[in-house]
């Protein structure tokens, strides 16, 4: 191994760590038989028993998986027919307006979506959250989708029209089964930025509403107990396994082109 090497090995392992290490330890703590992060004291389960019977946790749990499986419909059907659109029509405008909201950042996002629903006088709540969360959503589902599209055969397509289907047979009995793993990694992923956001949130969400991350950030505010590790690795589990699955139906799809 030349030096050159070795300097980008230690660089990724350097990087990885720097990455994985605070998961890591979040994990670890909270099965840590104490109340403060300060030492490990033994292991326990109890913070996942407290977590369990934590009335304000199970709500805002609750809300964050309503609204993300209500996000993930929505933006996916508006996201597959964006995704489509930028394939089949080369518009310049219409990539500026579908990724706009995945350029900009989360809190202008959010700055801007508050003053919208306040110009509407909508009162927030879960459905101003659920509202900011699709529109923020279907730009990612139609990269997604987009992206299945361009390794899609042409001549399929084409072979349909010539033995007589009309635009929307073809697209439903072929573009559409083709193009199924990137809609349901689109949806996978859609679902996962739902119920991980906070910056969006925290400015449409109204008085009353909490979601998971919100709550989350309201416990910390005082300390990191043990039951906010909890939540956390239970949250980290989830989004972790929706990436893994959305990888597995769609290898190619995660990968903008």
């Amino acid at each position: 191994m030349t030096k050159q090497n070795k300097w980008l090995w230690f660089a990724a392992l350097f990087t990885y760590a720097f990455l994985y290490l605070p998961l890591i330890i979040v994990v670890m703590y909270s099965f840590n038989d104490s109340r403060l992060n300060a030492e490990w004291v033994g292991f326990t389960f109890k913070w996942y028993r407290i977590l369990f019977n934590d009335e304000q946790m199970l709500v805002a749990a609750r809300n964050s998986l309503l609204i993300g499986v209500i996000t993930s419909f929505f933006s996916t059907i508006f996201g597959t027919l964006a995704g489509v659109a930028m394939y089949k029509y080369k518009l310049r405008l219409l990539p500026v307006l579908v990724l706009t909201p995945i350029a900009i950042p989360e809190i202008l996002m959010g700055v801007s979506l508050l003053m919208f629903f306040v110009m509407l006088n909508m009162t927030l709540g879960l459905f101003s959250v659920t509202l900011a969360h699709i529109a923020f959503c279907i730009g990612f589902v139609a990269i997604v989708v987009r992206s299945r599209l361009q390794g899609m055969d042409e001549s399929l397509i084409e072979a349909a029209r010539d033995l007589g289907a009309t635009p929307i047979q073809a697209f439903r009995l072929i573009t559409m089964p083709l193009i199924m793993p990137g809609i349901i990694a689109g949806a996978l992923m859609a679902f996962t930025l739902s119920i991980d956001d906070f910056v969006i949130t925290f400015f449409t969400a109204g008085a009353g509403a909490s979601t998971l991350p919100l709550q989350i950030y309201s416990m910390i505010r005082i300390a990191v107990t043990p039951e906010v590790n909890a939540i956390s690795t239970l949250l980290m589990l989830l989004t972790l396994a929706l990436i893994l699955i959305a990888s597995k139906v769609a290898p190619s799809a995660l990968r903008a082109k």
